[in-house]
């Protein structure tokens, strides 16, 4: 399957305070808030959604083709993506912008309060996506993941015009785009993806029901955090899968981009819908257990039996051309 991943690329700059943000909020004092957190530790890892999801696939041995928009900075960044196998060549490298920062302070109950500077993904409204489906002989999915809303506007009009099935991936930007922009991203996408809060944030933007959306889209997933997943069809059907209990809680940045992986790999690989959704529930955890959202290993024996512990035995035979088991 050629998949190409559109979205930001960034470094991310992790933070951890060693305490509960929610202690620190004087209710009636919050159109006066004004706070500074004294950190114990910082860790700058690559990032961005869609460097997360490309490396991701490459890790589970597909050749993603990664889009976007970077700074003369990405120099070591590239080198790397493509050393792990992600097609990099469609990437546009800005001349007078940084490659964007993602800057992320987590509690000691992974609540997460985070700033995004987007410098150079800016400019990935200039890209074309045509170029790079005729140097890959076509594109089979197209994410949409959290970029430039003018980018993810024009990438997502050019999918429809061209005929490319797309993924609607609005993540964070659904709180920066107007419910008419919304509408355009999700109309017509073979999936939407939101988590819980934007499920709801983007009913309320758009003026749709839920009837609305379901028929608008093939199918929509909502990540579930601790409770799992549930993809649902305008049909009525709906599949929900539990997620993967955490061994230990290190960092939550890139769990959902994991689950994206896990699942669209699980579906170039013709797995069935809930086995896709449970490879992404492991894939997820064990990006939960690491510092950073790309740092994670893929071990086949282990990601196999963390997935017989969590989803029985007969399920991951189902899943053994993807993860053998040793």
């Amino acid at each position: 399957m050629r998949i190409a991943v559109t979205g930001s690329i960034a470094t991310d700059h992790l933070m951890v305070f060693p305490g509960r943000f929610a202690d620190q909020f004087v209710t009636d004092r919050l159109d006066q808030l004004s706070l500074s957190f004294l950190i114990d530790h910082l860790d700058i890892r690559r990032g961005g959604t869609a460097g997360n999801i490309a490396l991701g696939f490459a890790k589970l041995g597909l050749t993603p083709l990664l889009i976007g928009a970077v700074g003369r900075d990405f120099g070591e960044y590239q080198q790397f993506l493509q050393a792990h196998g992600v097609d990099t060549d469609s990437v546009l490298i800005s001349d007078d912008k940084h490659t964007a920062r993602f800057i992320c302070t987590t509690d000691e109950t992974q609540n997460q309060i985070a700033s995004f500077y987007a410098g150079a993904m800016a400019d990935a409204r200039e890209i074309e996506l045509a170029p790079t489906a005729e140097r890959s002989g076509g594109l089979d999915l197209v994410l949409i993941c959290p970029n430039d809303p003018m980018a993810m506007l024009r990438h997502t009009q050019e999918c429809r015009d061209r005929g490319y099935r797309f993924v609607a991936d609005v993540g964070q930007q659904v709180a920066r785009m107007t419910g008419d922009e919304l509408r355009q991203l999700v109309d017509g996408a073979a999936y939407l993806f939101t988590n819980e809060y934007e499920h709801g944030l983007l009913l309320e933007k758009t003026g749709w029901t839920e009837a609305d959306v379901l028929g608008r889209v093939d199918a929509w997933m909502t990540t579930l955090g601790a409770a799992g997943a549930r993809l649902e069809r305008h049909d009525g059907s709906a599949v929900t899968v539990p997620s993967v209990p955490a061994k230990h809680e290190v960092d939550p940045t890139g769990i959902g981009d994991a689950f994206r992986v896990g699942f669209f790999t699980g579906q170039a690989r013709d797995l069935s819908i809930e086995r896709s959704m449970q490879v992404g529930s492991v894939l997820a955890t064990t990006v939960l257990e690491t510092l950073g959202g790309q740092d994670y290993e893929v071990r086949p024996e282990v990601i196999a039996r963390r997935f017989a512990d969590a989803y029985g035995e007969d399920a991951t035979a189902e899943i053994s051309t993807l993860f053998p088991a040793s």
